[in-house]
């Protein structure tokens, strides 16, 4: 079994509760994944038969970071084709969402429609930040966007976590 002092889960397990403060379940399972991947599959067989997993992977840690963070509404997964109007229903179900939407504080209010999804979210991203909520998607090589909302305070700690634990992860 690998230590849980390696870089690797050091830096999943920070990520875990950077995401999911106050939850250590996302964590044990993201490290469970990491750490005996077999009996991951084994747990979550339904969470993973979705995505097409019936045996270990390479990015198993990190697939169970985001299955994790949805099964516990920290995490939206949208397509990568999806409009504006439902991007902001699925970020608004989250229950690490700011108190107000802050699409519906801005003048391009209308002009939702006319923006592809990641000019969408790319904005979307910029009006989270104007009220202390940094939009993140992590990346799972896939065609959506695992979308996660965390403190802008914290935001330029995701990335090189992300990366240190060897995936990969940005702030909008």
């Amino acid at each position: 079994m690998p230590d849980r002092t390696s870089p690797v889960a050091e830096a999943l397990a920070e990520l875990a509760e950077l995401l999911a403060p106050g939850r250590p379940a996302v964590t044990e399972e993201v490290l469970l994944a990491y750490e005996d991947p077999e009996t991951y599959v084994r747990t979550y067989a339904g969470r993973l038969d979705e995505r097409g997993i019936d045996e270990p992977e390479d990015n198993l840690a990190w697939i169970a970071l985001v299955d994790a963070l949805a099964a516990r509404g920290l995490l939206a997964e949208v397509d990568w084709k999806e409009d504006g109007e439902e991007i902001r229903r699925q970020v608004r179900a989250l229950e690490s969402r700011p108190d107000t939407d802050p699409w519906s504080l801005s003048t391009e209010a209308d002009e939702a429609e006319a923006l592809d999804t990641f000019a969408f979210l790319t904005r979307y991203g910029a009006l989270h930040r104007d009220v202390g909520t940094a939009l993140a998607v992590l990346d799972i090589e896939s065609d959506c966007y695992p979308l996660v909302l965390l403190p802008a305070a914290r935001a330029a700690e995701l990335t090189p976590l992300a990366r240190r634990a060897g995936f990969a992860a940005a702030v909008l």
